[in-house]
C-alpha cells in the first residue's frame, strides 16, 4: 500500500498528554516501550520514586546511579523500602500510570515492552485497536515489521531485563523483515553511549547480526536518551532512534 505513514514513539516515561496525539495524522503508531516513569532523571519531582520518598530522596539515588555506585544505590533504596511492601506499592502506582498511558494510544497502535515495563499488567489495559509483539511481526503498509521487546541484563536491574540467549531467541524467531522494531539499540558504540549520562547502554548483537544477515530497510529502537549517534547506516539498513519522547513529545515520522 503506497502512501503509509507511521509514527515511532519510544521511552514515553508518563507523557500521556503528548502520547494522546502521537498518532495524529499517521496510518498506525508504533511504540516501543518504556511506558512507565519511575524516576524522571532531569527533574527529580517528577515519577514513582519521589511519589513515594520525596524529592530529596531522588536527588540522592540519581548522585549514586550516575556515578554508578550502583551498590550503595540499592543500599539506600534498601533502607527506604524498610517496612514497607515495595512490590504492592509499585505495582499500584504503576497500574494508575498504565491505566492513562494505555488510554491514550490511537487506533491502530502496535507496541512492546521497554526495560522498565511489567509485562504481566499490559493484558489488563490493552483495549481494541492496540496490538502487543515481542518476537512476533505484524504487516503494517506491506511491510513486515518485526518487534523485539525489553532488555538485557544491567546493573540497574530494571523490570523486564532478560538472558542475551533468551534476547536472541527472540530476534532470531521473527525471519525476514522489512523494518526492525526494538526498544534497544543493535550493539554499535555510537548508537549506545549517552552523552549527558557519560556511559554506554546495553546494546544487542543479536540486532546487530540480524541487521547484517536480513538487511531491513530500517531498525527503529529508543532507550539511549542522549545518543552520540542518533542515525547511521549498517549495510543496507538506516538504523534510527526514534528520540526520546517524554521530553520532546514528538513521534518519529516515517513513510514508504
Amino acid at each position: 500500500m503506497p502512501g503509509t505513514r507511521i509514527h515511532v514513539v519510544s521511552d514515553v516515561h508518563g507523557n500521556a498528554e503528548d502520547l494522546a496525539r502521537a498518532g495524529d495524522g499517521a496510518d498506525a503508531l508504533i511504540c516501543l516501550g518504556d511506558l512507565i516513569l519511575f524516576l524522571d532523571y532531569a527533574d527529580h519531582s517528577r515519577g514513582i520514586f519521589p511519589d513515594l520518598f520525596g524529592e530529596e530522596a531522588a536527588d540522592r539515588i540519581v548522585e549514586l546511579r550516575t556515578a554508578r555506585r550502583f551498590t550503595e544505590a540499592r543500599e539506600f533504596s534498601r533502607s527506604l523500602w524498610s517496612g514497607m511492601d515495595r512490590a504492592a506499592a509499585i505495582e499500584s502506582a504503576v497500574r494508575k500510570q498504565y491505566a492513562e498511558l494505555f488510554a491514550a494510544f490511537p487506533d491502530p497502535t502496535y507496541a512492546t515492552y521497554g526495560n522498565v515495563d511489567i509485562p504481566r499488567l499490559w493484558p489488563e489495559f490493552t483495549e481494541d485497536g492496540t496490538t502487543v509483539l515481542d518476537g512476533t511481526t505484524a504487516v503494517i503498509g506491506g511491510l513486515t515489521v518485526g518487534f523485539v521487546g525489553g532488555g538485557l541484563r544491567t546493573p540497574m536491574n530494571t523490570p523486564f531485563e532478560i538472558d542475551d540467549d533468551v534476547y536472541a531467541e527472540k530476534v532470531a524467531a521473527l525471519g525476514p523483515v522489512d523494518v526492525l522494531c526494538s526498544h534497544i539499540p543493535p550493539d554499535v558504540p555510537e548508537l549506545c553511549y549517552d552523552v549527558v549520562a557519560r556511559r554506554f547502554e546495553r546494546g544487542s548483537a543479536a540486532l546487530l547480526d540480524a541487521i547484517r544477515e536480513v538487511r531491513p530497510r530500517y531498525a527503529l529502537f529508543g532507550h539511549v536518551h542522549q545518543p552520540l549517534a542518533r542515525r547511521m547506516r549498517v549495510g543496507a539498513t538506516e538504523c534510527v532512534n526514534v528520540g526520546h519522547f517524554a521530553s520532546h513529545g514528538r513521534p518519529f515520522v516515517l513513510e514508504w
